[in-house]
């Protein structure tokens, strides 16, 4: 190795030794592994034209279950619900997506037109217990399936499934916490029951108006003065 030209200083002869050193060190793992880089690149290249593919391939098959689920709707709205089952049949068979659950819904639903209360708590149940699914499509299968098996289940059981959608804050309040006051009114939890009344009643834009009138009337067979929102603002 040459001495350090005159002039310059240690420092920076020892930077251009460095530099030199990595030089030869890069040029040693090309030359050993160049083949294997470029096969690393392509590969890389390949992985992401297939997730891209992919990706244009979910999005063109959730396209098609739309329109799919949108026919089996209009189907029903034109009272022709037996030629809707077997493409809601499909789309429910289709996976977790989006309009696998509400498929699986609306077979639940149908039942309960049909007096079916058992095969549709089955179907809203089959929803509720799949955490594949995303959380409203359960919430709201859970509340589906308590609601049709009401008057078989425990007081305790409809509080204890429904109390997490019980809550000024939740898409349910008003549906769930009905459930839950009447409930716990025939457990003797009055007080209980009184105050989620009040709040269903109070419960704003998130609670429907006939919702919050009927927490009204039942607050008022409990004895408790509640204000019902909808008629205030009316006054306003």
């Amino acid at each position: 190795m040459a001495l350090p030209p005159s002039g310059t200083t240690d420092e920076a002869f020892l930077r251009e030794v460095d530099e030199e050193y990595r030089r030869s060190q890069m040029l040693g793992v090309w030359q050993k592994y160049g083949r294997l880089i470029i096969g690393a690149v392509v590969i890389a290249f390949v992985a992401l034209a297939g997730f891209l593919f992919w990706q244009h391939q979910t999005d063109s098959a959730a396209g098609t279950k739309g329109e799919q689920y949108d026919a089996a709707l209009r189907q029903i709205e034109q009272n022709q619900p037996d030629k809707a089952s077997p493409e809601l049949a499909k789309l429910a068979a289709s996976g977790t997506n989006g309009y696998a659950a509400m498929s699986s819904i609306v077979e639940g639903n149908l039942l309960v037109q049909k007096k079916d209360l058992k095969g549709a708590a089955a179907k809203f149940a089959a929803v509720a217990g799949n955490s594949g699914y995303a959380k409203p499509f359960r919430d709201y299968a859970l509340l589906r399936q308590t609601s049709v098996e009401y008057d078989t289940l425990k007081p305790e059981v409809v509080v204890s499934r429904l109390q997490g959608l019980a809550k000024p804050d939740s898409a349910w309040f008003g549906s769930a916490g009905e459930l839950v006051a009447t409930a716990q009114i025939k457990l003797g939890k009055r007080a209980e029951a009184g105050k989620l009344l009040q709040q269903i009643a109070q419960g704003g834009e998130n609670v429907p108006d006939t919702t919050r009138q009927r927490a009204v009337q039942l607050a008022s067979v409990l004895g408790i003065d509640v204000l019902d929102q909808s008629k205030e603002k009316q006054a306003k």
